[in-house]
């Protein structure tokens, strides 16, 4: 099997518009999941690196600095310039993203191109920041002022690289703030790029930083750091967890979270079988499984259960795994060994638990992480399958009868980023809709996002919005300054 390699530009740092070395010279490998075989030595960052990437960020933020004093609309052009420069680049992008993390190439093209969209509409936003007169009691003219929250740190993780740095930077940049990005140790060569065509676009010195790492050095030396003012993060709701920790025992810092899911989608009686399970089929393998908001938990009513467990085994079946360059792949390897065995955990609870494997359930091949698509049939909610994020390619099928039977077991988990429900009948949509307890809802359609609307999570899924007006809105202060008017004689 042929696997194309790349050539990697940038293994360094990126601080103050330059790339240096980390202060303690350390490096550390990152790994291509589908071959095993080491594709860079990187800079390994710390708290040392950390420091001087945020005096960075908070020299370009002070009042007076070009960044500052920069007219918004002026702002919206650099946007637009990173946009430009990412289309440009996009295949050589794509390319670093399907030999860092294994998304098929195909997948990781079209998502630079939903990257730079997204970049654009940020960019839109710049000069449509605005505040509001108030009417007050007494003899005053009250205004609002909306200002950028200040130096942000950003840490992302692993399936999605390019477009969770893309997340994280158009707002703040929208928004006026600098940043220090930490991407996940196991795919930091996007970002690194990325930062490179930051600096190609024109950004200041200072505006954007990139600091690899892991994530108990790196990433706690940015959440504990004193100057930093927001951190933006995408990962799992152990690590949210501590990063609210930290940031209430320092200088109460914003937060805002993406974490984990473990979503539900119904499937009633009255839409097509076929249909459904092919929607639903992609709701979890999409991403190699590898999606906060898979619909890892399939609902289906019981009158059509055993159809569409027969048509999801043959989609499962029909799934072509492999090199992740082959066109006709749809599945790549998972990310490392850490989440290889972990999703083999998980596959094994499921059978000494009493699910039915209908297919899948093994690794493909002797080289990589590749992993089988697995269906598993007759689920119960006490199953570790069905309460547990898997993040792999693994689809729990479970049996209901009626609506407010599924409302309550949707319910009936810590997490609650997104949902689905598929039926000809509106009436039953808007009932689900509403009851079920999820940051997004999608009706007869799965993972349908944009760049106008927001994404987050209901409980421990998470804290905030990315994407569409409330996304832009974490990343700014509201001040209010009231004017006495004189009185005239």
């Amino acid at each position: 099997m042929a696997r194309k390699t790349v050539d990697v530009k940038y293994t360094q740092l990126f601080i103050n518009n330059e790339f240096v070395d980390a202060v303690s010279g350390k490096k550390f490998a990152t790994v291509n999941p589908a071959t095993g075989s080491v594709i860079a030595e990187v800079s390994e960052g710390d708290k040392a690196d950390v420091d001087k990437a945020v005096a960075a960020a908070k020299q370009a933020f002070k009042r007076g600095s070009k960044w500052r004093s920069m007219n918004a609309s002026d702002r919206a052009q650099l946007i637009n310039k990173l946009a430009d420069l990412i289309e440009r680049d996009a295949e050589y992008i794509a390319t670093l993203e399907t030999v860092d993390c294994g998304k098929t190439y195909s997948n990781a093209l079209g998502e630079m191109y939903f990257c730079a969209g997204t970049l654009r509409y940020h960019a839109g936003w710049c000069d449509k920041i605005t505040g509001d007169t108030i009417p007050t009691d007494g003899n005053f003219v009250t205004l609002t002022r909306k200002e950028p929250v200040g130096v942000v740190g950003q840490i992302i993780p692993w399936n999605y690289p390019f477009a969770m740095l893309v997340w994280k930077w158009a707002p703040a940049l929208a928004t006026g703030c600098t940043l220090i990005l930490k991407p996940a140790e196991q795919t930091p060569l996007s970002a690194l790029y990325a930062a490179a065509l930051a600096k190609e676009a024109g950004f200041p010195p200072g505006v954007i930083n990139v600091i690899t790492g892991y994530g108990p050095t790196a990433g706690a030396a940015i959440v504990e750091h004193p100057d930093v003012r927001k951190i933006a993060f995408t990962g799992s709701t152990e690590i949210g967890h501590l990063i609210m920790q930290t940031a209430g025992r320092t200088n109460l810092k914003r937060v805002s979270l993406e974490l984990g899911g473990k979503s539900p989608l119904v499937v009633f009686d009255d839409f097509d079988v076929k249909e459904a399970a092919r929607i639903a089929h992609e709701a979890v393998f999409a991403n190699h499984g590898q999606n906060c908001c898979a619909g890892s938990r399939t609902f289906v009513q019981a009158k059509i259960y055993d159809e569409f467990v027969k048509h999801a085994k043959q989609l499962a079946l029909q799934r072509k795994v492999g090199d992740p360059f082959d066109s006709e792949m749809q599945q790549g390897p998972q990310i490392d060994e850490l989440q290889f065995n972990k999703i083999q955990g998980y596959i094994e609870s499921g059978k000494k638990e009493g699910a039915v494997l209908e297919t899948g359930g093994e690794p493909q091949g002797k080289v990589g992480y590749f992993i089988k698509p697995t269906v598993f049939s007759n689920v119960t909610d006490d199953m570790k399958i069905a309460k547990e994020e898997i993040f792999g390619p693994v689809q729990s099928i479970l049996k209901f009868e009626t609506m407010d039977e599924v409302i309550e077991r949707a319910n009936n988990t810590k997490y609650g980023l997104a949902a689905g429900v598929l039926t000809k009948d509106i009436d039953k949509a808007m009932v689900f809709a509403q009851a079920v307890e999820s940051g997004s809802v999608w009706v007869n359609c799965y993972d349908a996002i944009s760049h106008q609307t927001p994404f987050g999570g209901f409980k421990e899924s998470g804290i905030g919005r990315e994407l569409g007006a409330e996304g832009i809105k974490e990343y700014l202060e509201l001040k209010t300054i009231t004017i006495k008017v004189p009185t005239r004689n």
